[in-house]
């Protein structure tokens, strides 16, 4: 199989603004993923080309990218899986302020995870043992605890393309994990952070989300959980 890849490059010291450039690999399998012919690219035609990968299994959220379009993890993404009659354009995530090619600047998305406190608060000094929860409880929790922290989701979401402050799905996704979790002591504080004009009220369902998720998560079901919670509380 031939294919051309159509990918953004920028490099913002010698660079006035993004451009294209195409490269086409021949000889490829089917099942080769995006990720395999990236690496094909760098290390055979053009080693200044940048992007993040690690784990290469869908685990990392490293390799998160825009491809045909969509926002999607390029080690997830198989060759037979796109129209390779036509170049497969690979961008850059949306939104995100561009450090090199493929390769954008997370220290806003990161920095309203850390909002949501992404951990679990328990002041009563640690049992003997672990702490325990029921098997419904866990459960309520499996789902949201799938995500890898991509920006897949976050990137993709219009609320956040017009408005910057939007704490965004994926940051309110880890807000309802540690939230719901019957072990956390201070649930409120969880909550408090998601209950502004830039957190869950800034949701409108749009479900874009939950399309561009890898992980398959029905984010906006999680998110309007969390409206359902704090129309109930007084905080």
């Amino acid at each position: 199989m031939t294919a051309t890849f159509r990918i953004q490059r920028y490099n913002p010291e010698k660079d006035e603004k993004p451009y294209f450039k195409d490269y086409t690999l021949d000889n490829l399998d089917p099942t080769v993923r995006i990720l395999d012919a990236l690496h094909q690219i760098k290390w055979e035609i053009d080693g200044t080309l940048t992007f993040r990968r690690s784990c290469a299994h869908g685990m990392c959220g490293s390799d998160g990218m825009r491809i045909n379009g969509r926002n999607a993890l390029a080690c997830a993404m198989l060759l037979k899986d796109v129209n390779t009659k036509k170049p497969i354009v690979i961008e850059p995530l949306p939104f995100l302020p561009i450090i090199k090619d493929l390769a954008v600047d997370q220290t806003d998305f990161f920095r309203k995870y850390e909002m949501v406190k992404p951990w679990l608060i328990a002041n009563e000094p640690p049992p003997q043992m672990e702490r325990l929860q029921s098997h419904a409880d866990a459960e309520l929790l499996m789902e949201s605890t799938k995500c890898i922290m991509c920006a897949c989701c976050t990137t993709s979401c219009p609320s956040l393309w017009s408005n910057e402050n939007y704490l965004g799905p994926a940051a309110l996704l880890k807000g309802f994990r540690f939230a719901f979790d019957t072990r956390d002591e201070a649930p409120e504080e969880h909550m408090t952070a998601m209950d502004s004009p830039d957190g869950v009220w800034r949701c409108h369902t749009i479900f874009n989300c939950v399309e561009a998720c890898p992980k398959e998560i029905n984010i906006t079901w999680h998110i309007s959980q969390v409206k359902k919670k704090l129309v109930s509380l007084e905080l």
